[in-house]
């Protein structure tokens, strides 16, 4: 089935307290670190120049994200979506990286392990949740999310499959450009 989503522009939150001591989040929250606010001002900046065509604006309901928008879409208004929301790791949340690579099998470094948590989302019901909000865009938009929700996000509005979106970047400070049919990472000039 082919879509006819609109363009996008996707944002990251900036770093937190837990992505700098490599720990994942999930569900759970911890705060902006400076960097990640300093982050949030660049992809503000990167909007001053690339967001006039995108009036509505969306962020997952979690703290870092909300924040993360607030910082980078300055004064205009910021809907909250739950489907937004980061994917549930379930008994992995708060656990490190470190950790995390004892209990996997496959290659860490593609991703496709973010599904395989025990007590976790699947790829199928985070998919499913995404592709709704998706399918509700009634046009060009800029959303704040996450790490993982940014690349289910990306790889479907991109038509990839699991495994080609697995290896998606999750830049914070940046901006990505869904349009034309591909994907453009901006990044601020100054």
């Amino acid at each position: 089935m082919t879509h006819n989503w609109p363009d996008l522009l996707v944002l990251r939150h900036g770093q937190t307290e837990w992505n700098l001591a490599g720990r994942f989040q999930g569900r759970q929250n911890s705060d902006l670190t400076e960097l990640g606010r300093a982050q949030a001002r660049q992809q503000n900046s990167i909007l001053s120049v690339h967001g006039g065509n995108f009036p509505d604006h969306f962020s997952s309901p979690q703290t870092r994200a909300y924040e993360t928008a607030k910082i980078a879409l300055g004064q205009s208004e910021v809907a909250q979506d739950v489907r937004l929301a980061e994917v549930a790791f379930g008994d992995w949340e708060g656990m490190t990286r470190s950790y995390i690579k004892t209990q996997i099998t496959g290659d860490f470094d593609d991703h496709q392990w973010f599904f395989q948590s025990p007590g976790g989302e699947s790829f199928a019901d985070m998919a499913s949740r995404v592709r709704a909000f998706m399918d509700d865009l009634t046009g060009p938009a800029i959303i704040v999310t996450h790490g993982v929700t940014s690349v289910v996000l990306r790889g479907l509005w991109l038509g990839l499959s699991m495994e080609g979106l697995a290896v998606l970047p999750t830049v914070q400070g940046c901006v990505y450009r869904l349009a034309n049919g591909q994907e453009t990472i901006l990044h601020d000039q100054a």
